[in-house]
């Protein structure tokens, strides 16, 4: 596998702030991924970053403990060249945020309490090209099983409307909880995760399992192109006081957004293995970072991927332009392409507030292992 010509490779000098940032809160969160490797490797990206290049890196991060920013900064140097990855365009890349919501919920359905969080449905199987039938859309990675093979999943509409009554997973309901309010179930699925504080007394955890597999379509876009919102003032701030004030459109918006999501439960616990205020187990299967772990398009890059980004007009973490080192270890439906990425802020309301109003440009910086670069050493 060869290196992709849309790197360009730099120096550590060339990225601005570079030597402002804190690698020390990088380190642990690439750390983290160093161990999680010796259970699974990672699957090496499209554009050229071969999993197998960090091998050194890792078994660094796995030995040593860098006590300060500059020991940090002195390994991310050591172990790694900087390269610039423009969007597809040539232009900037663009990042947006995500964080982990808190939000009330039952184990049981109640008069207030109406909208489920679902488990995986037995029949919803994985589609690759070993099994995709031929009319089926590429972009499909999940299917229904039936007795004639697979087929499309029911979508968001079909769902809602009680395609699943009745089904069951392993002997029980899907439903893992219900919460109050359709929009607040609609931006859990488009974050991936939840903390639900239970009526039962009980903090629990639900992070994405699966998906019906249609594509995503953004209530901002979509609200935009209607004329409801103006297209630069979409965050999701705005989506949901348009939704507050036009509920009987709700389920028009929302169910224009074809792709819906299914959970798994985890304990709050097992995803904050060494430290309380970590995030979800994500796509990387390691608990994600605040202001430190960057979803990525999975296709074209390699998870645990460190990246620099630098994006001046973001001010929305700590008052001052984003410039900060990040390592890959998510991914989403919706983030697509080389010099695309989202940010996780942590979890709760305040995150949820700077989640929700980023939209910036943002230049893309990888890491690549020395050994992929030609003259760089080791």
């Amino acid at each position: 596998m060869s290196l992709s010509q849309a790197f360009r490779e730099k120096s550590f000098d060339d990225l601005p702030g570079w030597d402002e940032d804190d690698h020390l809160a990088a380190f642990a969160a690439f750390r983290r991924s160093a161990f999680h490797i010796l259970a699974k490797p990672y699957r090496s990206g499209r554009l050229g970053v071969d999993f197998n290049a960090f091998s050194g890196a890792y078994a660094a991060a796995r030995t040593v403990s860098p006590t300060d920013r500059r020991e940090a900064r002195a390994f991310f140097e050591r172990h790694f060249i900087p390269a610039h990855i423009a969007a597809e365009s040539g232009g900037a890349g663009l990042v947006t945020g995500f964080y982990e919501p808190v939000v009330d919920a039952s184990p049981v359905r109640t008069e207030r309490f109406t909208v489920p969080l679902l488990s995986r449905p037995a029949d919803l199987v994985d589609i690759d090209d070993a099994n995709r039938p031929v009319a089926m859309d590429p972009y499909l990675a999940f299917g229904r099983a039936t007795p004639d093979g697979p087929v499309e999943y029911f979508d968001r509409g079909e769902i809602e409307r009680g395609a699943l009554a009745g089904k069951d997973l392993a002997g029980k309901g899907l439903e893992i909880a219900w919460l109050a309010d359709k929009v607040d179930a609609f931006f859990i699925h488009v974050q991936g995760s939840a903390r639900l504080t239970m009526t039962d007394g009980r903090l629990c955890r639900v992070t994405y399992a699966a998906k019906s597999g249609q594509r995503f379509t953004g209530p901002g876009k979509i609200l935009g192109e209607l004329g409801e919102i103006p297209l630069e003032a979409v965050t999701m701030q705005s989506v949901r006081a348009w939704f507050k004030a036009h509920p009987q459109r709700i389920d028009e918006i929302l169910r224009r957004n074809r792709s819906y999501i299914f959970f798994r439960e985890i304990s709050v616990s097992e995803a904050a293995v060494d430290d309380p205020e970590l995030g979800p187990i994500a796509a990387a299967k390691v608990p994600l970072t605040p202001g430190r772990s960057v979803a990525v398009d999975r296709l074209l890059h390699t998870f645990g991927t460190p990246f620099y980004i630098d994006g001046p007009s973001l001010t929305a973490f700590d008052n001052k332009p984003f410039r900060r080192l990040m390592i890959a270890q998510d991914t989403g439906s919706a983030i697509t392409g080389q010099a695309r990425g989202d940010l996780f802020t942590g979890t709760g309301d305040a995150a949820g507030e700077i989640a929700g109003v980023v939209r910036n440009p943002a230049d893309f910086y990888a890491l690549i292992p020395r050994r992929l670069v030609p003259g760089a050493g080791r």
